[in-house]
């Protein structure tokens, strides 16, 4: 991961992908498509990935992969599918295994995606920081190349699936040339400047 110019290869979960070949490795977490954009989500044992992904499939998105994905590099871009076995099975809390295909067909599915974003999800508490205006650009190392990374805090309440659909649209509007946060802050400056040059200079008080 790279906080805008700097780069942090292990993921935030804690564990270094298995290392297979310069150009082949593995990681922890879920893959899915979402409108259109490759999302690897990432993140502690239990934080309710699989969940968010399940979640995501129902809204009429597309699972990969679940608990174990390979990433192969392929050129300045990197593909991710399921393991030899994983097919279309996640495993669930309190439901065990289940096959994602047979429960929504073969619209949901997919044998394998590009990475093109990579989401870390944390337990609030344990977030030292965060970034509540989205001006900071961080980045998810893997292969040799470095992907957008964003965290997002859980919390009771928060509806993951929706804050992960806006993350995906949020994508393609920075892909398009349209940063949203940077769009705010300079119309906010440029607002602030106008009305400090319409009050014009301070006169000092008379004594």
């Amino acid at each position: 991961m790279k906080r805008t110019k700097k780069s942090k290869a292990l993921p935030a979960g804690g564990k270094q992908p298995k290392a297979k070949s310069a150009r082949k490795t593995s990681v922890h977490g879920v893959l899915l498509e979402v409108s259109g954009v490759g999302i690897l989500i990432i993140g502690p044992s239990g934080i309710g990935k699989s969940e968010s992904a399940l979640d995501l499939v129902t809204r009429g998105h597309r699972l990969i992969a679940d608990d174990m994905i390979v990433v192969e590099r392929s050129g300045e871009s990197l593909m991710g599918r399921g393991g030899d076995h994983a097919g279309s099975h996640m495993e669930i809390r309190g439901l065990g295994i289940i096959n994602v295909r047979d429960l929504f067909g073969v619209a949901s599915v997919l044998e394998y995606k590009s990475i093109d974003l990579v989401v870390d999800l944390r337990e609030w508490d344990t977030l030292q920081e965060c970034d509540r205006l989205g001006l900071d650009e961080e980045h998810y190392e893997l292969l040799g190349l470095r992907l957008p990374y964003l965290r997002i805090p859980v919390s009771h309440g928060r509806n993951m699936a929706v804050i992960l659909e806006v993350a995906a649209r949020n994508y393609l509007l920075k892909a398009g040339g349209r940063f949203t946060a940077r769009e705010f802050e300079r119309a906010l400056s440029g607002r602030l400047a106008d009305a400090k040059e319409a009050a014009g200079p301070r006169r000092g008080k008379k004594q």
